[in-house]
Protein backbone atom coordinates (compact mmCIF):
# COMPACT_ATOMS: atom_id res chain seq x y z
CA UNK A 1 0.00 0.00 0.00
CA UNK A 2 1.81 3.19 -1.00
CA UNK A 3 0.11 5.72 1.67
CA UNK A 4 2.78 7.50 1.76
CA UNK A 5 3.57 8.39 -1.67
CA UNK A 6 1.32 12.18 -2.22
CA UNK A 7 2.53 13.69 1.34
CA UNK A 8 4.86 16.26 1.00
CA UNK A 9 6.99 17.41 4.14
CA UNK A 10 5.55 20.53 5.28
CA UNK A 11 3.81 21.80 8.58
CA UNK A 12 0.62 20.14 8.68
CA UNK A 13 -0.95 21.70 12.08
CA UNK A 14 0.26 25.16 13.55
CA UNK A 15 0.48 24.22 17.40
CA UNK A 16 3.22 25.82 17.90
CA UNK A 17 6.61 23.70 19.79
CA UNK A 18 8.11 24.06 22.59
CA UNK A 19 11.14 25.08 20.66
CA UNK A 20 9.33 27.26 18.03
CA UNK A 21 7.79 26.76 15.06
CA UNK A 22 5.37 24.31 14.59
CA UNK A 23 5.04 21.07 16.23
CA UNK A 24 5.84 19.35 12.94
CA UNK A 25 9.14 21.34 12.81
CA UNK A 26 10.09 20.14 16.38
CA UNK A 27 9.73 17.05 15.83
CA UNK A 28 11.41 16.91 12.20
CA UNK A 29 14.28 18.61 14.21
CA UNK A 30 14.17 15.50 16.86
CA UNK A 31 13.97 12.67 14.12
CA UNK A 32 16.77 10.19 13.36
CA UNK A 33 17.65 7.40 10.78
CA UNK A 34 15.46 4.38 11.63
CA UNK A 35 16.49 0.86 10.72
CA UNK A 36 12.48 -0.36 9.22
CA UNK A 37 12.71 0.82 6.17
CA UNK A 38 14.75 -0.34 2.88
CA UNK A 39 15.13 1.38 -0.58
CA UNK A 40 12.96 0.45 -3.05
CA UNK A 41 12.34 1.84 -7.07
CA UNK A 42 14.46 5.19 -7.69
CA UNK A 43 17.69 6.37 -5.78
CA UNK A 44 15.50 8.19 -2.53
CA UNK A 45 12.36 5.85 -2.52
CA UNK A 46 12.63 3.66 1.10
CA UNK A 47 9.80 1.26 1.67
CA UNK A 48 8.79 1.92 5.35
CA UNK A 49 8.14 -1.66 7.32
CA UNK A 50 7.32 -0.62 11.16
CA UNK A 51 3.25 -0.97 10.21
CA UNK A 52 1.14 -2.87 7.66
CA UNK A 53 0.61 0.12 5.32
CA UNK A 54 4.06 -0.16 4.13
CA UNK A 55 4.07 3.06 3.14
CA UNK A 56 6.27 3.65 -0.05
CA UNK A 57 7.71 7.24 0.63
CA UNK A 58 9.11 9.22 -2.52
CA UNK A 59 11.82 11.77 -1.11
CA UNK A 60 10.44 14.65 0.86
CA UNK A 61 6.74 13.49 1.94
CA UNK A 62 5.70 11.06 4.76
CA UNK A 63 3.98 7.89 5.15
CA UNK A 64 0.18 7.33 6.58
CA UNK A 65 1.36 8.26 10.43
CA UNK A 66 2.53 11.57 9.66
CA UNK A 67 6.15 11.08 11.79
CA UNK A 68 8.08 8.92 9.47
CA UNK A 69 9.50 10.81 6.82
CA UNK A 70 11.93 10.61 3.37
CA UNK A 71 14.79 13.01 4.16
CA UNK A 72 16.83 12.55 1.13
CA UNK A 73 16.78 8.85 0.97
CA UNK A 74 16.86 7.77 4.48
CA UNK A 75 13.74 7.47 6.43
CA UNK A 76 13.68 9.79 9.31
CA UNK A 77 11.74 8.02 12.75
CA UNK A 78 10.66 9.26 16.36
CA UNK A 79 12.92 9.90 18.87
CA UNK A 80 14.36 11.59 22.38
CA UNK A 81 11.05 13.01 23.59
CA UNK A 82 7.94 12.14 25.20
CA UNK A 83 4.25 13.77 25.13
CA UNK A 84 3.06 11.61 27.76
CA UNK A 85 4.89 9.41 30.96
CA UNK A 86 3.42 7.88 33.70
CA UNK A 87 3.72 4.88 36.07
CA UNK A 88 0.44 3.53 37.07
CA UNK A 89 -0.70 -0.53 37.35
CA UNK A 90 0.01 -3.00 34.52
CA UNK A 91 -4.07 -3.83 34.35
CA UNK A 92 -4.58 -0.64 33.01
CA UNK A 93 -2.85 -1.32 29.95
CA UNK A 94 -4.48 -3.95 30.75
CA UNK A 95 -2.06 -6.52 30.92
CA UNK A 96 -3.85 -8.79 33.42
CA UNK A 97 -1.21 -12.14 33.15
CA UNK A 98 2.02 -10.53 33.25
CA UNK A 99 3.06 -9.04 36.74
CA UNK A 100 -0.69 -8.73 38.49
CA UNK A 101 -0.28 -5.92 41.19
CA UNK A 102 2.59 -4.29 39.92
CA UNK A 103 3.54 -1.19 38.08
CA UNK A 104 4.27 0.29 34.69
CA UNK A 105 6.26 2.91 33.40
CA UNK A 106 4.50 3.73 30.22
CA UNK A 107 5.68 6.50 27.38
CA UNK A 108 4.03 7.83 24.75
CA UNK A 109 4.95 9.55 21.63
CA UNK A 110 3.23 11.35 18.90
CA UNK A 111 1.32 9.72 15.66
CA UNK A 112 -1.07 6.77 14.64
CA UNK A 113 -1.42 4.77 11.63
CA UNK A 114 -5.14 4.79 12.08
CA UNK A 115 -7.75 7.53 13.01
CA UNK A 116 -10.06 5.95 15.34
CA UNK A 117 -13.42 8.13 15.72
CA UNK A 118 -13.36 6.93 19.41
CA UNK A 119 -10.05 7.19 20.57
CA UNK A 120 -9.43 8.10 24.14
CA UNK A 121 -5.39 9.19 23.51
CA UNK A 122 -6.59 11.39 19.96
CA UNK A 123 -4.63 14.45 21.82
CA UNK A 124 -1.05 12.14 21.39
CA UNK A 125 -2.16 9.71 18.26
CA UNK A 126 -4.05 12.10 16.33
CA UNK A 127 -1.53 14.61 16.64
CA UNK A 128 -0.51 16.24 13.26
CA UNK A 129 -3.46 14.95 11.06
CA UNK A 130 -6.16 16.83 13.72
CA UNK A 131 -5.54 20.74 14.08
CA UNK A 132 -6.98 19.99 17.65
CA UNK A 133 -4.44 17.25 18.62
CA UNK A 134 -0.76 17.78 19.36
CA UNK A 135 0.93 18.27 22.66
CA UNK A 136 4.66 19.70 22.43
CA UNK A 137 7.05 17.33 23.05
CA UNK A 138 9.08 16.72 25.83
CA UNK A 139 12.98 15.72 25.43
CA UNK A 140 14.28 13.18 27.20
CA UNK A 141 16.61 10.63 27.31
CA UNK A 142 16.25 6.82 27.17
CA UNK A 143 18.15 6.70 30.31
CA UNK A 144 16.39 9.10 32.00
CA UNK A 145 13.34 7.22 31.64
CA UNK A 146 14.71 3.75 32.84
CA UNK A 147 16.27 6.12 35.80
CA UNK A 148 12.65 7.20 36.71
CA UNK A 149 11.01 3.55 36.39
CA UNK A 150 13.59 2.55 38.74
CA UNK A 151 12.70 5.76 41.38
CA UNK A 152 9.15 4.83 40.85
CA UNK A 153 9.83 1.46 42.08
CA UNK A 154 7.80 -0.01 38.42
CA UNK A 155 8.43 -3.74 37.28
CA UNK A 156 8.17 -3.23 33.61
CA UNK A 157 8.38 -0.29 30.70
CA UNK A 158 5.64 -0.03 28.32
CA UNK A 159 4.98 1.81 25.38
CA UNK A 160 1.70 3.34 24.54
CA UNK A 161 -0.10 6.16 24.36
CA UNK A 162 -0.07 6.52 20.44
CA UNK A 163 0.93 3.91 18.24
CA UNK A 164 3.69 2.12 19.54
CA UNK A 165 5.33 0.29 16.14
CA UNK A 166 5.25 3.36 14.41
CA UNK A 167 7.97 4.42 17.40
CA UNK A 168 9.50 0.99 17.62
CA UNK A 169 12.88 2.32 17.42
CA UNK A 170 12.72 4.56 20.15
CA UNK A 171 11.04 2.25 22.24
CA UNK A 172 13.84 -0.13 21.82
CA UNK A 173 16.30 2.42 22.63
CA UNK A 174 14.31 2.30 26.11
CA UNK A 175 13.95 -1.48 26.39
CA UNK A 176 17.60 -2.32 25.52
CA UNK A 177 18.38 -0.24 28.62
CA UNK A 178 16.06 -1.65 30.49
CA UNK A 179 16.32 -5.33 30.45
CA UNK A 180 19.39 -5.07 32.41
CA UNK A 181 17.74 -3.85 35.42
CA UNK A 182 15.11 -6.41 35.56
CA UNK A 183 12.48 -4.59 33.85
CA UNK A 184 9.66 -6.45 31.73
CA UNK A 185 8.59 -4.88 28.79
CA UNK A 186 5.47 -4.10 26.21
CA UNK A 187 3.81 -3.18 23.41
CA UNK A 188 0.46 -1.34 23.81
CA UNK A 189 -0.97 -1.54 19.97
CA UNK A 190 -3.37 -1.53 17.54
CA UNK A 191 -2.02 -4.58 15.85
CA UNK A 192 -1.00 -3.49 12.42
CA UNK A 193 2.31 -4.96 12.60
CA UNK A 194 4.42 -6.16 9.95
CA UNK A 195 6.94 -9.72 10.80
CA UNK A 196 9.44 -7.14 10.27
CA UNK A 197 8.92 -4.97 12.76
CA UNK A 198 7.88 -8.02 15.33
CA UNK A 199 11.48 -9.54 14.56
CA UNK A 200 12.98 -6.18 15.31
CA UNK A 201 11.03 -5.51 18.70
CA UNK A 202 11.02 -9.33 19.84
CA UNK A 203 14.73 -9.49 21.47
CA UNK A 204 13.45 -6.99 23.88
CA UNK A 205 9.75 -7.13 24.17
CA UNK A 206 8.13 -9.66 26.76
CA UNK A 207 3.77 -8.28 26.30
CA UNK A 208 2.00 -7.08 22.84
CA UNK A 209 -1.43 -6.07 23.67
CA UNK A 210 -3.08 -6.15 20.40
CA UNK A 211 -6.93 -4.52 19.89
CA UNK A 212 -9.05 -6.55 17.74
CA UNK A 213 -11.46 -3.60 16.62
CA UNK A 214 -14.40 -5.11 14.59
CA UNK A 215 -15.01 -8.53 13.13
CA UNK A 216 -14.91 -7.41 9.28
CA UNK A 217 -12.93 -5.57 7.09
CA UNK A 218 -15.88 -2.69 6.15
CA UNK A 219 -15.74 -1.22 9.61
CA UNK A 220 -11.89 -1.72 10.16
CA UNK A 221 -11.43 0.58 6.61
CA UNK A 222 -13.22 3.08 8.20
CA UNK A 223 -10.63 3.06 11.13
CA UNK A 224 -7.91 3.10 8.71
CA UNK A 225 -6.65 -0.23 8.64
CA UNK A 226 -7.59 -4.01 8.00
CA UNK A 227 -9.18 -6.93 9.70
CA UNK A 228 -6.62 -9.28 7.86
CA UNK A 229 -4.01 -7.75 8.92
CA UNK A 230 -4.61 -7.42 12.55
CA UNK A 231 -5.44 -11.60 12.37
CA UNK A 232 -2.20 -11.88 10.59
CA UNK A 233 -0.31 -9.89 13.34
CA UNK A 234 -2.13 -11.91 16.38
CA UNK A 235 -0.96 -14.72 15.10
CA UNK A 236 2.68 -13.65 13.93
CA UNK A 237 2.93 -12.17 17.75
CA UNK A 238 1.77 -15.31 19.30
CA UNK A 239 4.17 -17.60 17.11
CA UNK A 240 6.91 -15.59 18.05
CA UNK A 241 6.67 -15.85 21.37
CA UNK A 242 5.33 -12.23 22.83
CA UNK A 243 2.66 -13.10 25.71
CA UNK A 244 -0.13 -11.65 23.93
CA UNK A 245 -3.44 -10.05 25.06
CA UNK A 246 -6.23 -8.75 23.25
CA UNK A 247 -9.09 -6.26 24.00
CA UNK A 248 -11.95 -5.16 21.75
CA UNK A 249 -14.06 -2.12 23.00
CA UNK A 250 -17.43 -3.00 22.38
CA UNK A 251 -19.00 0.11 20.74
CA UNK A 252 -23.05 -0.76 20.22
CA UNK A 253 -23.99 -0.30 16.58
CA UNK A 254 -20.75 -0.76 15.53
CA UNK A 255 -18.86 -4.15 16.46
CA UNK A 256 -21.58 -5.08 19.16
CA UNK A 257 -23.62 -7.55 16.79
CA UNK A 258 -23.97 -11.43 17.97
CA UNK A 259 -22.65 -12.54 15.26
CA UNK A 260 -20.05 -10.27 15.22
CA UNK A 261 -18.58 -11.02 18.79
CA UNK A 262 -19.04 -14.52 17.85
CA UNK A 263 -16.34 -14.15 15.25
CA UNK A 264 -14.06 -11.74 17.17
CA UNK A 265 -14.14 -14.61 19.73
CA UNK A 266 -13.58 -17.55 16.97
CA UNK A 267 -10.68 -15.69 15.64
CA UNK A 268 -8.90 -15.15 19.02
CA UNK A 269 -9.27 -18.76 19.95
CA UNK A 270 -8.15 -20.07 16.97
CA UNK A 271 -4.31 -18.71 17.28
CA UNK A 272 -4.90 -20.19 20.87
CA UNK A 273 -7.59 -20.55 23.36
CA UNK A 274 -5.11 -19.36 26.46
CA UNK A 275 -5.15 -15.75 24.88
CA UNK A 276 -6.74 -13.83 27.68
CA UNK A 277 -10.09 -11.45 26.02
CA UNK A 278 -10.84 -8.39 27.18
CA UNK A 279 -14.29 -7.13 26.39
CA UNK A 280 -14.22 -3.61 27.56
CA UNK A 281 -17.00 -0.91 27.37
CA UNK A 282 -17.04 1.95 25.00
CA UNK A 283 -17.91 5.83 26.61
CA UNK A 284 -18.93 8.39 23.94
CA UNK A 285 -15.29 9.86 23.51
CA UNK A 286 -13.92 12.00 20.52
CA UNK A 287 -15.64 12.32 17.68
CA UNK A 288 -18.13 9.00 18.22
CA UNK A 289 -20.68 10.81 20.54
CA UNK A 290 -24.05 9.05 18.80
CA UNK A 291 -23.42 5.77 19.57
CA UNK A 292 -25.09 4.83 23.30
CA UNK A 293 -22.23 3.89 26.10
CA UNK A 294 -21.85 0.07 26.55
CA UNK A 295 -24.02 -1.56 29.20
CA UNK A 296 -22.96 -4.26 31.62
CA UNK A 297 -25.18 -6.35 30.04
CA UNK A 298 -23.62 -5.66 26.27
CA UNK A 299 -20.19 -7.15 28.60
CA UNK A 300 -21.38 -10.10 29.74
CA UNK A 301 -23.14 -11.65 27.16
CA UNK A 302 -19.77 -10.85 24.86
CA UNK A 303 -18.09 -12.57 27.80
CA UNK A 304 -20.00 -15.82 27.80
CA UNK A 305 -19.99 -15.46 23.87
CA UNK A 306 -16.12 -15.72 24.68
CA UNK A 307 -16.30 -18.60 27.01
CA UNK A 308 -18.79 -20.56 24.51
CA UNK A 309 -15.96 -20.23 22.02
CA UNK A 310 -13.52 -21.65 23.89
CA UNK A 311 -11.43 -19.27 25.46
CA UNK A 312 -10.19 -19.89 29.11
CA UNK A 313 -9.82 -16.42 30.32
CA UNK A 314 -12.36 -13.58 29.07
CA UNK A 315 -12.37 -10.36 31.10
CA UNK A 316 -14.81 -7.64 30.96
CA UNK A 317 -13.48 -3.99 31.70
CA UNK A 318 -14.26 -0.34 32.05
CA UNK A 319 -17.27 -1.09 34.92
CA UNK A 320 -15.48 -2.12 37.81
CA UNK A 321 -16.82 -3.42 40.41
CA UNK A 322 -20.42 -4.19 37.96
CA UNK A 323 -19.50 -7.49 36.04
CA UNK A 324 -19.27 -9.91 38.70
CA UNK A 325 -16.22 -12.65 37.73
CA UNK A 326 -15.12 -11.34 34.40
CA UNK A 327 -13.19 -8.98 36.32
CA UNK A 328 -11.72 -11.62 38.45
CA UNK A 329 -8.64 -14.51 37.10
CA UNK A 330 -10.35 -18.27 37.20
CA UNK A 331 -8.15 -21.70 37.25
CA UNK A 332 -9.56 -22.98 33.89
CA UNK A 333 -9.35 -26.66 35.34
CA UNK A 334 -10.51 -26.53 38.91
CA UNK A 335 -12.02 -23.44 39.22
CA UNK A 336 -10.55 -21.55 41.88
CA UNK A 337 -10.00 -17.84 41.59
CA UNK A 338 -6.66 -16.80 41.22
CA UNK A 339 -6.61 -13.38 41.17
CA UNK A 340 -9.60 -11.17 42.55
CA UNK A 341 -10.02 -7.88 40.78
CA UNK A 342 -11.59 -4.20 41.24
CA UNK A 343 -10.78 -2.39 38.27
CA UNK A 344 -7.17 -1.87 38.34
CA UNK A 345 -7.07 -2.94 42.03
CA UNK A 346 -5.60 -6.20 43.06
CA UNK A 347 -7.70 -7.57 45.93
CA UNK A 348 -5.61 -11.23 45.96
CA UNK A 349 -3.13 -13.00 44.00
CA UNK A 350 -2.68 -16.51 44.36
CA UNK A 351 -0.78 -18.15 41.37
CA UNK A 352 1.98 -19.28 42.49
CA UNK A 353 5.95 -17.90 41.54
CA UNK A 354 6.03 -21.16 39.35
CA UNK A 355 2.61 -19.81 37.59
CA UNK A 356 0.50 -22.60 38.45
CA UNK A 357 -2.71 -23.03 40.15
CA UNK A 358 -2.17 -23.68 43.75
CA UNK A 359 -5.18 -25.83 44.24
CA UNK A 360 -4.37 -27.93 41.19
CA UNK A 361 -1.63 -27.02 40.28
CA UNK A 362 -2.27 -26.55 36.75
CA UNK A 363 -0.23 -24.25 34.92
CA UNK A 364 -1.45 -20.32 33.90
CA UNK A 365 -0.30 -18.82 30.92
CA UNK A 366 1.37 -15.52 31.86
CA UNK A 367 4.48 -14.13 32.67
CA UNK A 368 4.20 -14.03 36.87
CA UNK A 369 8.02 -13.14 37.74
Amino acid sequence: MAGGSGRRVVPLVTTPGASGGTLQDVLDRLAVPGALWHREGDAEDVRCVACGHRCLIREGRRGICRVRFNDHGRLMVPHGYVVALQCDPIEKKPFFHMLPGTDALTFGMLGCDFHCGYCQNWLTSQALRDPGAGSAPSPITAEAIVDLARRRGASSLVSSYNEPLITAEWAMEVFRLGRPHGFRTGFVSNGNATPEVLDHIRPWTDGFKIDLKAADERPYRSLGGTLANVLRSVRWAHERGFWVEIVTLLVPGFNDQADAVRRMADAVAAVSPTIPWHVTAFHQDYQMTDPRNTTVADLVRACETGREAGLRFVYAGNLPGRVGRWEHTWCPDCGSILVERYGYEILQQRITPAGTCPECAVPIPGIWA
